[in-house]
């Protein structure tokens, strides 16, 4: 009895930490949009994808006001995004992308997750060819029609379409990625996520254990709070 409390506590601590994870990113997201644009959703796209991120995230309404006052005052840091590349163990290439405002300190910490979990730090276009950026759409199947839709998707510049019984994700080109989201906009379609990722262009097939040495590392790596997401080619 006293086992299984201990692995629902543990999934429950897990689940939280995800979240808060979540929200950290999303925040950081809102703030460079806000930055860069101005607090107001309506003449700010990159704002609104935001916002449309954190509801599909179940991002309290309070806490995304409050990351747009916050990053609406002078006093709130600005944030550089950068991607550093490295390998995993086995040979795992690596993205770690991250929105930080101290690049020193940020390059320290991945450079030192790299090394304590047995990986590599690489240089700038050492694994970035591997992967392809892509906007990536996440839908509820509930809420986006295929049978009526998927023509008029392929039009707005939808590449792949993937569709289980948990969810519907719509991939794009890079260069499509605005356009989708107007046409998705124009439709009142709302999607729990629309982002830009990196897509391994092949993937790498390792032994159970060897797996959760890679996945010792990522798991590092996402833990830094100035780490927004991780990419690799892990089958």
């Amino acid at each position: 009895m006293g086992r299984v409390f201990e692995k629902r506590k543990h999934t429950m601590f897990a689940r939280f930490d995800r979240m808060a994870k979540a929200f950290t990113r999303i925040g950081k997201d809102i703030a460079m949009a806000v930055k860069a644009n101005g607090p107001n959703p309506d003449n700010n796209p990159k704002l609104r994808m935001a916002i449309r991120n954190a509801k599909g995230a179940n991002m309290p309404k309070d806490r995304v006001d409050a990351a747009i006052k916050r990053a609406s005052s002078k006093e709130e840091k600005d944030f550089q995004e950068i991607v550093y590349e490295g390998y995993a163990p086995h040979g795992v290439p690596v993205l770690v992308e991250c929105a930080t405002d101290n690049p020193t300190r940020t390059v320290a910490n991945i450079r030192l997750q790299f090394s304590k979990n047995h990986g590599t730090m690489g240089n700038s276009g050492s694994v970035s060819f591997m992967f392809e950026r892509k906007g990536v759409f996440k839908f509820e199947p509930s809420k986006l029609n295929l049978d009526e839709l998927e023509l008029d998707l392929i039009d707005a510049g939808a590449e792949d379409i993937q569709r289980d019984t948990e969810e519907t994700v719509i991939y794009t080109k890079f260069t499509e990625f605005g356009h989708m989201s107007k046409f998705l906009e124009s439709k009142k379609l709302e999607a729990k996520s629309s982002e830009l990722n990196y897509i391994p262009n092949s993937t790498k097939e390792l032994t159970e254990a060897e797996q959760d040495e890679v996945l010792k590392c990522i798991e590092a790596l996402e833990a830094d709070d100035d780490v927004q997401n991780v990419y690799h080619n892990l089958a």
